[in-house]
């Protein structure tokens, strides 16, 4: 009990918001620009929201002056789909961020404007528990669960969707209504199309995400410590560091990639005893010096250090090389949510590009090859770099159709990323990672075409040259890259819950024609 003295209590605040503000407002510069600073939008309207009830009113608003709406919770979209919803208005969710458990859903209830640092802080500190989110604590929740996220306990755990019970929407109906409608995994939910579109249909499709709740499938019980996964007590971290002019030849390289991509073939089935380990290989560019690996694991799992070896073993063999390993154990929580992690480029002028692609398995000779080849160029930017993360385990547990991530049988993720700080270098930064991205694709016009390597993209690393025919000229689809099989539902999905298209951006799913 608190005890309080010199009179009554204060009373509780008052919600945030709305505050509107439009060109002209002192505010409007810093809050309409996101976390790529490439894009710099001018939309009618910023309206900052702190409830549902104002969203409802928001988004009502909006179809009545006939704008688009473009949601933003964290505002780390790679591209411009919220900071630049030209002639419309830009809904920011951030003040909305509570994380608590819901009794009477028997689960937690998120809200989008909630970075994945405070979701985990606040999971871990009240229960104990967590989910396989990503490794980026600024993140916001809204982009991140409706996009299908993971992270570094995705392999154990699997999807973060594989945890989403429900979610709650505000929706635009044809008439102009706008509603808050609660969706949930129960199959005799009337609303339960809308719940599957959020499981990896990726955000601003259907409408603005006010709330989610998340439960283990199955979980029974009330006491909440048992709804969601035991968060680890302690973390494993393992860096090696190769220096790129100490024995690192093509050969080294090469066997290094391909080495990395079979151990993951190898091991990545649900329930391996290498399930726990997340590895990520960070290729930086020749320029910068050296590359790295990273491997996480839970600590205190029997023999952890020994799977580290193992992997490390795996991976180095037939290299010729010898990297720096260093290896430190700290408790679980500040890793995962320190704030220095999850930034790219200056904290003032922060530009970057990112392309992706799912693997079923190791590059073909000829692609690691081109890697080598564009990482190596000394023409390139030194802050060039590719980066395979582990995946798979108990993500490819699920099926396909059951939620709208359709890649369940991906054992990586690649991502290609630059950053820069001057709007002069943004040509000569775009064309770099353009070529090498098409380069690395050739064989499949220039995109990751699922295949026997490749399985497509992850629609929450967007990418709007796969809808752009001078670089997409494999003649699939954008839509086919991110969604495969999946498309047509979402498609139907879209036409019922958004008739008029208030909610799109330059990815996003069509009605049918």
């Amino acid at each position: 009990m608190i005890e309080r003295t010199g009179g009554a209590a204060a009373p509780e605040p008052a919600a945030f918001g709305p505050v509107t503000v439009r060109p002209g407002d002192l505010r409007y510069d810093s809050l309409q620009r996101g976390n790529n600073h490439r894009f710099v939008g001018r939309p009618e309207e910023i309206r900052v929201v702190g409830s549902t009830e104002q969203v409802v009113r928001a988004v009502a608003d909006a179809v009545r002056s006939k704008w688009r709406v473009a949601p933003r919770s964290g505002g780390h979209c790679f591209e411009n789909f919220t900071t630049d919803p030209a002639g419309g208005m830009l809904l920011d969710l951030s003040p909305m961020d509570a994380v608590g458990y819901d009794a009477e859903r028997r689960a937690f209830a998120v809200q989008p404007g909630a970075t994945l640092g405070h979701v985990c802080r606040t999971l871990f500190t009240g229960w104990g528990v967590t989910i396989p989110a990503g490794g980026c604590p600024e993140v916001g929740a809204g982009g991140h669960l409706a996009g299908g996220g993971y992270g570094p306990l995705s392999r154990l755990y699997g999807s973060v969707v594989d945890y989403l019970y429900g979610v709650e929407v505000v929706v635009a109906d044809a008439d102009g209504t706008a509603r808050a409608v609660v969706a949930t995994r129960e199959p005799d939910d009337p609303h339960h199309d809308l719940w599957w579109a959020h499981t990896g249909g990726g955000g601003g499709n259907f409408g603005v995400v006010t709330r989610y709740w998340l439960r283990t499938p199955d979980a029974a019980g009330t006491d909440p410590s048992r709804l969601l996964p035991p968060a680890p007590r302690r973390r494993l971290d393992c860096q090696l560091v190769w220096a790129w002019d100490q024995q690192v030849t093509e050969q080294a390289f090469t066997t290094l990639l391909r080495n990395f991509g079979t151990w993951h073939e190898r091991n990545s089935k649900p329930g391996s005893p290498y399930a726990p380990l997340f590895a990520v290989l960070q290729l930086m560019n020749r320029g910068a010096g050296s590359f790295m690996m990273q491997v996480w694991v839970d600590a205190d799992l029997p023999g952890a250090d020994g799977l580290v070896n193992d992997l490390v073993t795996a991976v180095t063999a037939g290299t010729g090389t010898t990297p720096a390993d260093t290896r430190r154990t700290m408790p679980w929580l500040h890793p995962t949510t320190w704030p220095g992690t999850g930034q790219t480029g200056d904290a003032i002028t922060r530009r970057f590009k990112n392309k992706a692609g799912y693997l079923r398995r190791s590059y073909t000779d000829s692609q690691l090859t081109t890697v080598y080849r564009h990482l190596t160029d000394p023409t390139a930017s030194p802050t060039g770099l590719m980066m395979l993360a582990g995946y798979g385990g108990q993500v490819n547990a699920v099926a396909p159709e059951a939620t709208a991530v359709a890649q369940r049988d991906a054992v990586m993720k690649v991502i290609f990323l630059t950053t820069w700080t001057e709007e002069s270098d943004d040509a000569a930064q775009l064309a770099w990672i353009r070529d090498f991205y098409r380069d690395v694709y050739a064989d499949t016009g220039g995109v990751p075409v699922p295949g026997e390597v490749s399985d497509g993209s992850y629609i929450n690393y967007p990418d709007t040259d796969l809808a752009d025919p001078e670089w997409n000229t494999s003649g699939v689809p954008w839509h086919t890259l991110y969604y495969k099989d999946n498309y047509p539902r979402l498609q139907q999905i879209k036409a019922r819950w958004d008739p008029d298209n208030v909610f799109h951006h330059s990815l996003a799913i069509q009605p049918p024609a």
